[in-house]
């Protein structure tokens, strides 16, 4: 969810700095202090999370200012606090909206803080309901949201079908853009776990310092800048399913940490030890042929026969010439209905045109072909112009020039020096040559 906000309203500055001040122990809460019902009025607009009001301000009442917030935001929980102990007053807030009525005593920032906590559940509760009632309303039938009628594809659904009957890990093992978190979602949709959470991990998008924090969790002061306790993607994932993508990417070092996980069924937060028992589904997909990292020892042979499970490969679009255009007819009918642009076509020379292109990025890579192509279309009908291929542009000029083989050898060795800061070993290995093929054609300029 997005920061949580609480905005103070209390006209004793040292006595609303007391409560930020609590409150903001935890460092997911955002406090902001306003002196007087007018400037908070005139700050609504900022959608705080909770507002704690205290009911005797200088400018307007509590029951005023209380029917004002709820004519802007009936949703906004608005708790009151008071230094006057009248039941009839309390009653009558809670009547008119009042989410709490609270004393000021000794124990307020105590209250306030429970209070804060229950919301926040109560929000991320229906947020959570809402977000599952939203993909399941998607119906994840595996045919609707992956298009395709190819040999290839009916086999990736039959094995989906079997995957959905148990609990067994899946590796999903697929180019870059051909839709393996789509293949996880709708694997966990179809499970028995579809009303339980999905939480998706990227992991090359998460630093490699904070990846075991994000994963497992951690407790307060475990280390700087740990304010407070948070849960990992594992606890968060509990009781549904966690997709971990790109696991091919993970360190060594993770990766036995992980397989603990895996084996035990169990975390344990940085900074506590005590184990947290857990009961998740596990989703991995990777690009990378993970039995060639286990050969090259840059992945632990334990560990992928721990992930293996129930394989599934998706294959490159360029094998699935046919699905090409049913799937590019599915995102222009889909493109022009979230766009309010009306029906439009593909000409046939369009057609031909997309039929001739590789497509290195895959299904994403024509999703975002398609959209362009009905921005840029005039009329109900698409076509060749209207379509463009960014990285078949650099190819073919590259190919506008007539060159041997060894000159082009050397335009592509030259690009992965120097995008590999010139480690011959490194660059060689990702060719799958050999370094002195590397010393041979580029001779003269290594010396």
């Amino acid at each position: 969810m997005d920061s949580f906000k609480i905005f103070i309203v209390e006209d004793d500055l040292i006595y609303a700095k007391i409560l930020a001040y609590h409150l903001s122990l935890n460092p997911e809460y955002e406090t902001e202090i306003f002196r007087d019902g007018q400037s908070l009025l005139k700050n609504l607009y900022k959608n705080p999370s909770i507002i704690s009001l205290d009911y005797n301000l200088p400018d307007l009442s509590g029951m005023e200012i209380l029917k004002r917030i709820r004519e802007f935001n009936a949703d906004i929980p608005v708790i009151i606090v008071s230094g006057q102990q009248d039941v009839l007053t309390a009653v009558e807030l809670l009547k008119k909206g009042a989410y709490d009525y609270i004393i000021k005593d000794q124990d307020t920032k105590e209250r306030l803080w429970n209070l804060a906590r229950n919301i926040r559940e109560r929000i991320n509760l229906k947020e959570r309901i809402s977000f599952l009632q939203d993909e399941i309303g998607k119906k994840y039938e595996f045919n609707k949201v992956i298009k395709g009628e190819s040999p290839a594809i009916q086999q990736v659904f039959r094995l989906m079908e079997k995957a959905i009957t148990s609990n067994i890990t899946v590796s999903i093992k697929g180019d870059t853009g051909t839709g393996k978190e789509l293949v996880a979602k709708s694997i966990h949709f179809n499970s028995t776990r579809k009303n339980e959470p999905f939480v998706a991990v990227n992991v090359t998008a998460i630093p490699h310092e904070l990846i075991e924090a994000e994963l497992f969790g951690h407790e307060k002061g475990a280390f700087t800048g740990a304010a407070g306790r948070r849960i990992g993607k594992f606890e968060e994932a509990n009781k549904g399913t966690i997709f971990l993508d790109e696991i091919g990417d993970m360190d060594l070092n993770m990766q036995a940490k992980l397989l603990r996980v895996i084996q035990e069924e169990e975390i344990t937060r940085i900074g506590s030890n005590q184990p947290v028992k857990l009961n998740f589904r596990l989703i991995v997909a990777t690009h990378r042929n993970l039995q060639e990292e286990v050969k090259k020892g840059t992945f632990r042979e334990d560990l992928y026969y721990r992930l293996l499970g129930l394989p599934i490969e998706l294959p490159p679009l360029r094998n699935r010439a046919n699905d090409m255009i049913l799937l590019a007819l599915s995102f222009i009918e889909l493109f022009c209905k979230q766009n309010n642009l009306g029906k439009k076509t593909l000409s046939a020379q369009a057609l031909d045109k997309l039929r001739a292109y590789s497509y290195p990025g895959n299904v994403r890579e024509l999703k975002a072909v398609i959209e362009l192509a009905c921005v840029m279309s005039e009329g109900t009908t698409i076509k060749p112009d209207d379509i463009s291929f960014t990285s078949s542009n650099s190819v073919n000029e590259l190919l506008k020039d007539e060159m041997t083989l060894d000159d082009y050898n050397r335009i592509i060795i030259r690009h992965y020096l120097e995008r590999y800061n010139h480690k011959v070993r490194q660059v060689a290995s990702k060719l799958g040559i050999g370094k002195t093929t590397i010393y041979r054609l580029l001779k003269d300029e290594l010396l």
